[in-house]
């Protein structure tokens, strides 16, 4: 193992000739529940100069979304015991302040914590909360008795028709949401009147975060708001006979969310150009993915810089072309490079997902449903978050060595 000292020395000279950025996921990598995995603090030692200045670019990318930035970031520099600025960090939701398109609708949020706030922090001007609906219509929320609402004693004022939906992560009541949500998106944003199953155009639908699961301080992975992605899924299909189309899939692994991640790095680094972007995760269906369809695209870019082509971000598995501003999708980096570590809920004894079609090696799928499977192959595989930086710090040396 090298000293810290020589660490820092071969990294500083490295900067100078060959930018690398480096993402973090959270929980899993560095986090389980509230609590540091220790080697994280270790990790981030040997990340810093003298003066407790990052040595490469940083950016913090988690699906979390029940919170603001700066409330992530102190979090994080508190049980890290490193100075992280909310500009250090990309939450499921953070790419929506790009979608300037949908700031002036009137958009019903789902989620916990202070969706409201969070909503309006993005840009979003006409927000309307489950609870807020739920009030107003009453008649709506009856699956737990003992909290069926009662009729207010004077109407309320009538909400405007719902244009948008987002759903920032799981919400705590379930079947609340889930009944709400179905009412909203069968009456085409006017949950007061009869359901319409054959309504031509669906109402456009944002998801932040995919996660199927995430892993907490219990021994086994919790159930992320993927899962209720898929319960929403279900029951719509099971209503109307088609699936629930999204127009867009937010944090990781969409495009989006590694384009605006890669944007910040950039912006750490004077807006030099950065050549490899490290991203290191635990989870092969956000994290893996991500930085292997991010890579991909990277590649296809470059391609496509030769030719009248332009690439536009998508959130993964859309049917509609998010419209961004085309100076914020500029991406520099020519490769992106994948990181699984075994501490969260990759389980290092069970077998990669392989091809569908092979059903001797066949494993469970835990991906969205709009996902591909040939994408969650790592670059490497080690075992935790030192053991990562370690890897990036080597390869980056190597390739100094060898210019």
């Amino acid at each position: 193992m090298w000293c810290r000292g020589f660490m820092q020395q071969t990294v500083r000279s490295i900067s100078t000739s060959r930018q690398a950025g480096i993402l973090f996921d959270v929980d899993g990598v560095l986090l389980r529940g509230g609590s540091l995995i220790p080697a994280a603090r270790r990790a981030f030692r040997k990340l810093l100069d003298r003066n407790n200045n990052f040595l490469f670019p940083v950016v913090f990318v988690t699906n979390a979304g029940s919170c603001q930035r700066h409330h992530k970031a102190q979090q994080l520099s508190h049980l890290l015991e490193v100075q992280i600025t909310p500009e250090q960090v990309v939450l499921s939701h953070s790419p929506l302040q790009m979608l300037k398109s949908f700031h002036d609708k009137c958009v019903l949020v789902s989620g916990q914590g202070p969706v409201m706030d969070i909503a309006n922090t993005l840009g979003f001007q006409n927000v309307v909360s489950i609870e807020q609906l739920r009030e107003h219509h009453p008649l709506l929320d009856m699956v737990d008795h003992n909290r069926r609402p009662k009729l207010p004693s004077s109407p309320l004022q009538t909400l405007p028709k719902i244009e948008a939906i987002i759903l920032f992560g799981e919400p705590i009541r379930w079947e609340t949401n889930l009944q709400l949500l179905i009412d909203v998106l069968l009456t085409n944003g006017s949950p007061g009147c009869v359901y319409d199953p054959q309504v031509p155009t669906q109402l456009p639908v944002l998801a932040c975060n995919i996660d199927l699961m995430w892993m907490a301080e219990a021994p086994s992975p919790r159930f992320g708001h993927g899962m209720f992605l898929l319960c929403l899924e279900s029951v719509y299909r099971k209503m109307t006979g088609r699936e629930l189309q999204y127009q867009g899939l937010l944090g990781k692994p969409s495009l989006l969310t590694y384009q605006y991640a890669e944007h910040l790095l950039r912006l750490q680094n004077h807006n030099q150009k950065l050549t490899t972007i490290y991203a290191i995760g635990d989870n092969l269906m956000t994290d893996i993915y991500g930085a292997n369809l991010y890579n991909r695209y990277l590649g296809e870019q470059h391609a496509a810089m030769t030719t009248t082509t332009k690439l536009v971000a998508q959130g993964t598995g859309s049917q509609v072309t998010i419209a961004v501003p085309e100076e914020e999708l500029v991406s520099a980096a020519a490769q992106c490079r994948s990181i699984l570590v075994c501490t969260g809920v990759y389980n290092p004894h069970s077998l990669l997902p392989c091809d569908r079609s092979n059903a001797v090696t066949e494993t469970v799928f835990h991906g969205h449903r709009d996902l591909a499977l040939e994408l969650v192959e790592p670059n490497h595989v080690v075992e935790d978050v030192e053991a990562a930086v370690d890897l990036l710090l080597q390869q980056e040396s190597s390739v100094t060595s060898d210019t």
